[in-house]
């Protein structure tokens, strides 16, 4: 049922990174399809065995409704206002630009005595609710503009263009926790409760309410005295600029949400109108670090975008003339060093780990050479196949795992020019070229067998232990399309990895669960969404052993499950 293959760093390396027979890459549109949500538990079927020590919600989040209207298929906008009138509504119809703009679908998985069942719910958004009632697009997303109504005259909808962009509460990338209470999350200023048990959406909160922000990231890091982490931009007349976010512990009232939050660092944007796009930021015990990358939002492009027509995504771009710069701020008292740490153009969008040993600050991410995958992931390439989605995939820079060495003990009278990485395990480097300024190069932490996989994204560590320390293994997903088609594990003791892999098979980021008592930083499971897209109701979760990286067992579930972002595992309690 599984395929587990173990390589050493010095397995083939091959230069084309497609890998694809004469017939080019196969289709992948189910994944990227609408669904019906099932907010009512279903069972599922179990092959092999789910261990029976496992007990709690496997939660996952992820766009899953595309379109709105009658159809399934995009009917042309001008041809909707030609053929408008007040008894032909069903003609209606918009169909989301980008992946990233579907509706918020919620799933869960809930094990119990090696047994599963599941559910899932579409958050009830006001982006939501506001589409479903008018039975269109009415609110924008990234990559899509919402429309005027075609049923208004001409000069009404030249009006609407002037209207103000309003952020949308489609929060469909992750599941996250503050204050013990859970939320749905994404990148704007919104959040929403989760009931957990139902799925059910329980109050949207607004981070503006409570700090002057517009928006956080959907990748928080939590302390170990319960404190959360975050970022936010702020925007004002003197420019951009970027906040790191503190949330206490406590709740001051079963009602409090955000209450107590508060900006203990903000650090000004390199262009004042051009701030930095970042999806997550790293953490350490002490510090966090900000990675301005030079993958940048025209704020003139999005303010103006409604009246040119044009959606948010056409003001994101990649600038390669630009270095990435690594900002350290001290968690306690809200410092942010004067050293900046610089390294080549790169694009993260997510952490595996940072931790500090013997005066210098480790941080491991997954990166790549540029920035311009974030606006190839429209639905159109997504649906396409053969030649057609080769092409897109070979525009896409493959993402790998990098470690940079951070010294963070930099004085008047430290030597130039000199690597300042004594760390005898780690080939990183570290330059002090200037007052205030270093240089680093990244360290690989794989071997060349890791590119006959396609990189790795959406990585993964046994977070509740490990997360700020010293560790040795992380889990994501291999990137042979443009989803994963590949589950990984890497040894970073020796740079060896793991892989479960099946043709066909498409699984999503895998989870850590610890085992009861473990001891062992790999002592568990990893859990991931699989998703066949060539056999109607082929979804299933998996569960492998994740020591040996062999399946122990599925849940097979009778539905259709679209390819979703993140998600997280709720013990029982």
């Amino acid at each position: 049922m599984s395929s587990v293959k173990e390589k050493g760093a010095k397995g083939r390396l091959k230069e084309d990174h497609r890998f694809t027979d004469e017939h080019g890459l196969p289709c992948i549109e189910k994944l990227v399809s609408s669904v019906d949500e099932m907010p009512d538990p279903i069972g599922t079927t179990v092959r092999g065995h789910i261990p029976a020590w496992i007990s709690g919600s496997f939660l996952r989040n992820g766009p899953g409704k595309f379109e709105f209207g009658n159809k399934r298929a995009l009917m042309p906008y001008t041809y909707i206002i030609h053929r408008c009138n007040k008894d032909s509504k069903q003609l209606y119809f918009l169909s989301y630009n980008h992946w990233f703009d579907g509706m918020a679908l919620m799933h869960q998985f809930k094990i119990e005595g090696g047994q599963v069942t599941y559910m899932s719910r579409f958050l009830r958004s006001k982006s939501y609710q506001a589409n479903s009632e008018n039975d269109r697009i009415v609110v924008s997303e990234f990559g899509t503009l919402s429309m005027p109504d075609p049923c208004k005259n001409f000069f009404q909808r030249f009006l609407s263009r002037f209207e103000r962009l309003q952020a949308s509460d489609n929060t469909n990338v992750s599941f996250t926790k503050y204050k013990g209470d859970f939320y749905v999350s994404t990148e704007t200023n919104f959040m929403h409760k989760i009931n957990p048990e139902t799925l059910e959406t329980k109050e949207r909160v607004d981070w503006s309410k409570f700090i002057a922000v517009n928006g956080a990231t959907a990748h928080p890091h939590n302390d170990p005295d319960g404190s959360t982490y975050n970022m936010g931009n702020s925007y004002t007349k003197k420019g951009a600029s970027y906040n790191i976010i503190c949330v206490p512990p406590e709740k001051a009232s079963p009602e409090d949400t955000l209450e107590g939050a508060k900006v203990i660092c903000t650090i000004p944007s390199l262009e004042r109108g051009k701030p930095s796009y970042y999806h997550s930021f790293a953490m350490s015990e002490n510090y966090v670090v900000f990675i301005e990358q030079p993958i940048k939002m025209d704020l003139k492009k999005i303010i103006l975008g409604r009246l040119r027509g044009r959606e948010i995504s056409k003001a994101v771009y990649w600038d390669p003339k630009q270095d990435t710069i690594f900002h350290v701020i001290n968690k306690h008292t809200g410092m942010l060093s004067a050293i900046k740490y610089y390294t080549q153009p790169l694009s993260t969008f997510h952490q595996i780990n940072a931790f500090e040993e013997d005066g210098f600050l480790v941080m491991d991410m997954c990166a790549a050479d540029d920035g311009k995958a974030i606006t190839n992931y429209n639905i159109q390439n997504l649906r396409q196949s053969g030649e057609a989605l080769d092409e897109v995939y070979n525009t896409l820079c493959r993402v790998f795992p990098r470690r940079f060495v951070l010294p963070l003990n930099i004085a008047a009278d430290t030597p130039l020019g000199q690597n300042l990485n004594t760390r005898s395990n780690s080939s990183a480097t570290a330059i002090c070229i200037a007052k205030h300024k270093v240089l680093c190069v990244h360290e690989d932490l794989h071997g060349d067998d890791l590119k006959e996989y396609g990189g790795l994204e959406f990585p993964q560590i046994n977070y509740a232990k490990y997360n700020t320390r010293p560790y040795q293994y992380f889990y994501g997903c291999g990137f042979m399309h443009l989803v994963g088609d590949s589950l990984l594990k890497m040894d970073l003791q020796d740079k060896t990895l793991k892989v479960w892999k099946h043709t066909g098979l498409y699984p999503s980021e895998p989870v850590f669960v610890p085992s009861p008592d473990a001891v062992e930083e790999d002592d568990g499971v990893v859990m991931s969404v699989v998703i066949t897209p060539t056999v109607e109701n082929s979804t299933f979760l998996l569960v492998l052993d994740a020591r040996t990286f062999e399946e122990l067992g599925r849940a097979e579930v009778p539905v259709n499950i679209p390819y979703g972002f993140h998600g997280m595992f709720n013990a029982a309690t």
